[in-house]
């Protein structure tokens, strides 16, 4: 199901990071988050409520400038 609030999402396995776009473009790197919380972002029916709820305010994050296609593993 679409989301209203993410536009794209993908784990990084190698550097134990979440990367969210948001539908405004905004992209974030988020470090420190288990798999098993991607993989729930992955699955939940709400993705924006998923994320507020269980990533957002939770872990260490910087914005990065653009979405990085050549490591586009989606969660």
């Amino acid at each position: 199901m679409p989301s209203t609030a993410i536009a794209r999402h993908a784990y990084r396995p190698a550097l134990g990071a979440l990367d969210v776009r948001f539908v405004g473009g905004r992209v974030y790197r988020y470090f420190e988050v288990p798999e098993e919380v991607a993989r729930g972002l992955a699955r939940a029916e709400s993705k924006g409520r998923y994320f507020n709820r269980a990533i957002r305010d939770r872990y260490r994050f910087e914005r990065l400038p653009r979405w990085d296609e050549a490591d586009d593993g989606e969660a």
